[in-house]
């Protein structure tokens, strides 16, 4: 299992869209956080080890609907 963070920027008053739509129809995405910063949004996804992260961001997150751009990373190891 792989383990990444989304952060997401969306179109001005789009983020809360953006988020209900990633969390209903997106079955990896276990976690969707709005947040200050640069960023509006912050999704939290588990892919099976088969999934391609590029992939998965470019065509299933940058692909919703006002979603200006994302910035992933990796998770390594959880420690709780």
């Amino acid at each position: 299992m792989q383990t990444i963070f989304v952060f997401v920027k969306c179109e001005l008053g789009e983020a809360y869209s953006v988020a209900g739509e990633a969390a209903e129809r997106i079955t990896e995405v276990s976690e969707v956080h709005s947040v200050s910063g640069e960023h509006d949004l912050l999704m939290k996804c588990y892919l099976a080890d088969d999934i391609d992260i590029g992939h998965f961001v470019t065509d299933r997150l940058q692909g919703l609907a006002h979603v200006k751009d994302t910035f992933t990373l990796i998770g390594f190891k959880a420690f709780s």
